[in-house]
C-alpha cells in the first residue's frame, strides 16, 4: 500500500512556491541532447560518457560539449522551434498563480533554449534560472555558469540545492518538480516533490516524501493538494 504523507492544515497560510526542472519534465524531450545529436561534432559522446562514469561533473561536461555545438543562431531557433512542452504545463502555472504560487524553472540546461521554447507557448514570464549560453562567433558557443557552486556534490553548472534553499529562506517551502539525476540531490532537501521517471525509484529508495506524476495535469491536481494541506499518496 502507499504511504500517506500528511501536509499541512488548509487554515494555514501555504507558504509554498514551485520550482520544476525542465528538460525531460516540463519538455517532452531533453533540449540539450537534440541539439548535440543535431549540431553536436564528434566527441560530445565521449565527454557524455565520462560524466555518465562519474570522472567528471555535469558543468564540465556541458561546457565541453557545448563547444563542440556546429550551429548559426537561426539554425537553433529554428531546431527550439520544433520543441514541444507538457500541453497540460500552462494549465498549471495559471492554476499556481490562481492560488498565488511562484513558479520558478531551475535547469542545469541552457537558459536560451529554455526562454525560446516558454516564449512559444506563452510563458515567457516565467522566471528560469539555468546556464548562459553565449555565442562567439558565427556558428560557435560556450557556456557560462553564473549559479555555479564551489559546494555543489554534483559539481553541475547550476547547483540545485542552492536555489532552493534561496526560496525556502524566502517562502517557507518549495514543491519541487523533476524526473532524473539532476533532481536526485534537491529532492531529498525539498519540503515535498512531485517526480516521473527515475526520480520515483529514488524518492522510493531514500524515504523522501513525493506523489508521482505522468503530466502537468495530474501535476495540477496535486498542486492544489499540496499547498491546501490535503493528504497525498507517495
Amino acid at each position: 500500500m502507499n504511504k500517506r504523507i500528511h501536509l499541512y492544515p488548509a487554515n494555514q497560510p501555504s507558504g509554498w512556491m514551485v520550482q520544476s526542472d525542465f528538460d525531460g519534465t516540463i519538455s517532452v524531450l531533453d533540449v540539450t541532447d537534440t541539439l548535440l545529436n543535431r549540431f553536436g561534432q564528434p566527441g560530445w559522446q565521449e565527454l557524455e560518457d565520462t560524466w555518465e562514469r562519474g570522472e567528471i561533473g555535469s558543468r564540465e561536461c556541458m561546457k565541453g560539449q557545448v563547444a563542440l555545438l556546429d550551429m548559426s543562431e537561426a539554425q537553433l531557433q529554428t531546431h527550439l522551434d520544433t520543441i514541444e512542452i507538457d500541453p497540460h504545463f500552462a494549465g498549471f502555472v495559471a492554476e499556481a498563480t490562481q492560488l498565488g504560487i511562484k513558479v520558478q524553472v531551475v535547469s542545469d540546461g541552457i537558459d536560451y533554449a529554455i526562454r525560446h521554447v516558454l516564449a512559444r507557448h506563452g510563458l515567457a514570464h516565467l522566471e528560469v534560472i539555468a546556464n548562459r549560453l553565449v555565442q562567439t562567433d558565427a556558428r560557435s558557443w560556450r557556456l557560462e555558469s553564473p549559479f555555479a557552486s564551489a559546494h555543489c556534490a554534483r559539481a553541475s553548472g547550476n547547483c540545485k540545492c542552492e536555489r532552493l534553499a534561496e526560496q525556502q529562506a524566502v517562502h517557507g517551502r518549495v514543491l519541487y518538480i523533476g524526473d532524473s539525476t539532476s533532481d536526485f540531490c534537491v529532492s531529498g532537501k525539498a519540503d515535498f516533490v512531485l517526480a516521473k521517471y527515475k526520480l520515483i525509484a529514488h524518492c522510493q529508495s531514500h524515504g523522501i516524501a513525493y506523489a508521482p506524476f505522468e503530466n502537468f495535469g495530474q501535476a495540477t491536481v496535486l498542486l492544489g493538494q499540496t499547498v491546501l494541506g490535503m493528504e497525498l499518496p507517495a
